[in-house]
């Protein structure tokens, strides 16, 4: 049951965040993102990183180590990025081919 505003004490408000380590092998870094292991892991070890799996499947990243994966990741998507339908065709323009 849902107490009104009033009544509720401050600390019940804030939600308690834990601080997490970076999940990368010899980083003791406070991590800043919290990832699914199973969208992230390949951009990670394609970036050379080591991490440490965790029985929640999350990879913690500090800013760094975030930055570098996301690069990769970022490269990815755009060297295998969807064409548009009529890129490589021939464009008709007002009911005329035009080559």
């Amino acid at each position: 049951m849902k107490l009104p505003k009033e009544i509720r004490d401050k600390k019940d408000l804030v939600r308690s965040s834990k601080v997490r380590k970076c999940s990368i092998k010899n980083c003791n870094e406070n991590a800043i993102r919290s990832l699914s292991e199973n969208a992230w892991k390949i951009y990670i070890e394609k970036t050379g990183l080591k991490y440490k799996e965790s029985s929640n499947h999350r990879v913690y990243l500090c800013k760094t180590h975030y930055n570098q994966s996301n690069k990769f990741r970022k490269a990815q998507e755009k060297t295998f990025q969807k064409k548009g339908f009529l890129d490589n065709t021939l464009a008709i323009k007002k009911g005329k081919w035009e080559i």
